[in-house]
């Protein structure tokens, strides 16, 4: 997967955006969250969000607080091997047989449901698997999907 990009980002809140009327509901929100292994309750987003849905820069604005969070409480972790549980968890929604790996097959499926990838996009799965693939298995073990998120949020 590579860095979520300006247009990443409003592809996503297009396609969460179900009634399309150009907001996200707490609850579109909700559902996006917890489809990526996020549990978050609408009660808890509403007071980390404020507000009760978001425009677009107002979504971005969520996106970047979020990833300066897990930045910041990854530098608070250090090297000791903790604060890994929301890895783990996502990890485990790419790894769809759970056998400790994520084909392209298996994030090509996940990003379908999640509405972030078009039918005619497959390729484009191999290529994000190679390209965090450390170890030219042709498939992301856990270290290899944590090296690429973290590369991802930088």
């Amino acid at each position: 997967m590579c860095p979520l990009t300006h247009s990443d980002l409003k592809r996503i809140f297009e396609k969460v955006d179900m009634n399309g009327d150009g907001f996200l509901s707490l609850e579109e929100l909700h559902l996006l969250l917890e489809k990526t292994g996020f549990n978050l309750s609408v009660e808890e987003l509403e007071s980390l969000v404020g507000k009760k849905r978001l425009d677009f820069s107002e979504f971005l604005l969520f996106y970047e607080s979020m990833l300066k969070q897990g930045n910041e409480e990854e530098e608070e972790e250090g090297d000791n091997g903790g604060g890994d549980e929301d890895l783990v968890e996502a990890f485990k929604v790419f790894d769809m047989d759970g056998d400790g790996f994520i084909t392209s097959q298996e994030l090509e499926c996940v990003l379908k449901r999640l509405g972030m990838l078009d039918e005619l996009c497959g390729k484009d799965c191999t290529t994000m698997i190679c390209s965090y693939d450390t170890n030219f298995d042709g498939k992301l073990d856990f270290h290899e999907f944590k090296d690429m998120m973290l590369l991802t949020t930088l």
